[in-house]
């Protein structure tokens, strides 16, 4: 069994490996009108980008947070995990402000309706209820649906890990409970664009993405051994049946493939995470892990792509304003091959630049090495070295 749990005082390249390329398909799956957005996995399958984001999140909070209720104690977790809701809360508020400013800003200069097109109308109809809403998590303009999904995850963090100590089956069943009450009533928060809308991530069913990612990084579920053997080939094959299915259903969406994917994936099968969602994303995440592995040591080789994965807050942020900012560009010079192309491009440049500032302004975190295990071992003979925090 190949565990997904580094040692101490290492990183797991690969967490940040995955989350970097979530970072860089998020920002081409949100320019509006993108024509790249063709070629993303997401149209490939029935899950995308945003199951890895979770999955990634759930795992680096097993690291960052969930072993500090095992070394620490439940006092200084819930520290830590107050401490990152505060910081995520404004993080989201600040975005929110961001894109409405940039909104009212380039309506004013262009005539373009963005107020619209963000989902702004009883925002600016309502000030006083839409202010409220937005501090309350009750309005979230289009495109901010996952940061507040994060927070009530974070939320329900503490509870989990303190299940866990009890035994590791106690989550896990929690996990699978919500899940199916999600399934078989709807359950969901109110928020959106409008009154009467429900979250577009529905926090009660896409935290089992999340809390599978948490127990692997907490020991509570093991990983299978990566090799290419019969689950290798069933999770591949599921893939390859699954690309019809999901590809031609959703560009003509008529006859027998509509029909299926209608079946598998309701109109709410992206907010409630119906299980064919649940079960592409592991299956895909299973068959890239195989395929990774002969090269997990040369995957820091893609640099660029890990310190994105490492300040994923930072570039998730940065992605969002950029991708809007692209699509305002693209409004005024049009659509064609070429200023598609520099735009994605400066995009993606853009994410490697916030991360890269991210990290410096940060003093270099995200850099812990065997090396520094070693030399905080030395120090305190007889004491585990500190388990780094991955960078978000």
């Amino acid at each position: 069994m190949t565990a997904l749990i580094p040692k101490p005082g290492q990183r797991d390249v690969r967490l940040d490996f995955f989350r970097g390329l979530a970072m860089f398909i998020i920002f081409i799956a949100h320019l509006p009108g993108n024509s790249w957005f063709l070629f993303i996995p997401a149209r490939f399958g029935f899950s995308s980008a945003g199951e890895l984001f979770v999955f990634c999140s759930g795992l680096a909070s097993a690291y960052a947070f969930g072993r500090v209720f095992e070394r620490k104690g439940t006092l200084a977790g819930l520290q830590r995990v107050a401490f990152r809701i505060w910081q995520v809360y404004w993080a989201h508020i600040g975005l929110a402000l961001v894109m409405i400013t940039l909104s009212l800003a380039a309506a004013r200069l262009t005539g373009i309706d963005y107020a619209r097109q963000l989902g702004l109308d009883w925002f600016l109809a309502e000030p006083a209820d839409g202010l409220l809403n937005l501090v309350a998590l009750g309005f979230t303009p289009a495109f901010l649906d996952i940061l507040p999904m994060y927070l009530v995850l974070l939320a329900m963090l503490p509870a989990m890990a303190l299940l866990g100590r009890v035994s590791r089956w106690l989550p896990l069943g929690v996990m699978a409970g919500l899940w199916l009450i999600v399934q078989a009533t709807g359950f969901n928060l109110p928020g959106g664009q409008a009154p009467g809308m429900v979250w577009f991530f529905n926090p009660f069913a896409w935290q089992a993405v999340f809390f599978t990612g948490f127990a692997f990084g907490m020991g509570w579920l093991k990983a299978p051994a990566l090799v290419r053997g019969w689950l290798f080939w069933a999770c591949l094959a599921f893939l390859i049946l699954s690309v019809p299915v999901n590809f031609w259903a959703f560009t003509e969406n008529v006859g027998v493939l509509g029909a299926i994917h209608d079946a598998l994936v309701p109109p709410d099968g992206k907010t409630n995470l119906v299980l064919p969602l649940y079960l592409h994303f592991l299956a895909s995440a299973y068959v890239a892990l195989v395929l990774v592995e002969p090269y997990r040591d040369r995957l820091h080789l893609a640099a660029p792509v890990v310190l994105v994965g490492q300040q994923a807050l930072a570039t998730f942020m940065a992605g969002i304003v950029l991708a809007w900012m692209g699509g305002m560009v693209l409004d005024a010079t049009g659509r064609g091959a070429v200023p598609m192309a520099m735009v994605n491009l400066a995009g993606i440049a853009g994410l490697i630049l916030v991360a890269a500032l991210a990290r410096r302004y940060k003093g270099g975190e995200g850099k812990a090495t065997t090396k520094t295990a070693e030399r905080n071992e030395a120090a305190r003979p007889g004491q585990p070295a500190a388990y780094p925090q991955p960078a978000e």
